[in-house]
């Protein structure tokens, strides 16, 4: 343990790990985003997790120079510091960063949302390499990727099998929401909502449907194909979370 401890002294090896503590982290939650071709890629998270460990680190090397180097003028002129208070603001700016990665698309959805919280937890490890946390920031590394890669596909998975779908259809006129209405219906689904949307550049319409199907007359792919086919439809985009 005598590593382990001299890791989480003050001095110059500790300080090093703790940066490249900081950038791995960031960067391990970073790749995943990166080739998902995200707005925050791989040199942003490890930009972020590298500037949250300098900022808590300058913290401790202050706090340090002010108990040595600098104790006599402190001793002479006096001064109040306070070193969590750098954490803290790490924490508060990052907001600001992580908002501009939220957008809202067409279809009333909104993206960013994963990149941004993302963005505040390679912070947060940044910050906690940084106070050589090292037992918080391994398993929390490793959690973090299990939630933004691994989990995403099963969540798409699962919302597929719900019986509660949202889609946006383009169709040729106005006239044929009736049509579509009528097809959904046919598939013994109920409709909760039509959201009707601007027309395209080719003056096409289209609508948002939202529908909660039947258990036992059609299935996901049964109720998408049989509004897909429809000669008046031009496009159909289901809409996920």
């Amino acid at each position: 343990m005598g590593a382990w401890n001299y890791l989480k002294e003050f001095n110059f090896v500790s300080v090093a790990f703790r940066l490249c503590l900081a950038m791995l982290s960031g960067g391990l939650i970073g790749y995943g985003r990166e080739k998902k071709e995200r707005n925050a890629g791989l040199r942003t998270y490890m930009l972020i997790s590298i500037g949250s460990a300098l900022t808590l680190l300058i913290s401790f090397y202050e706090n340090e120079m002010l108990r040595t180097g600098w104790a006599e003028v402190v001793a002479e002129v006096g001064s109040k510091f306070d070193a969590s208070r750098f954490g803290a603001q790490v924490l508060a700016g990052i907001g600001f960063l992580a908002a501009g990665t939220i957008v809202a698309s067409g279809h009333q959805q909104v993206s960013g949302l994963t990149s941004a919280i993302g963005l505040f937890a390679a912070a947060v490890l940044g910050v906690a390499s940084a106070a050589a946390f090292y037992e918080c920031v391994i398993p929390a590394v490793i959690m973090v990727i299990f939630s933004m890669e691994v989990l995403q596909p099963l969540e798409v998975l699962f919302k597929r099998r719900l019986r509660n779908i949202t889609i946006t259809v383009k169709f040729e006129s106005t006239k044929d929401v009736e049509k579509i209405k009528n097809t959904i219906e046919g598939q013994g689904a109920q409709i909760f909502d039509i959201d009707p949307e601007d027309p395209d550049e080719n003056n096409y319409p289209s609508a948002i449907f939202s529908i909660k199907m039947s258990k036992e007359k059609s299935s996901h792919s049964e109720m998408i194909s049989s509004i897909a086919e429809l000669p008046c439809v031009i496009s159909l985009h289901e809409l996920i979370a």
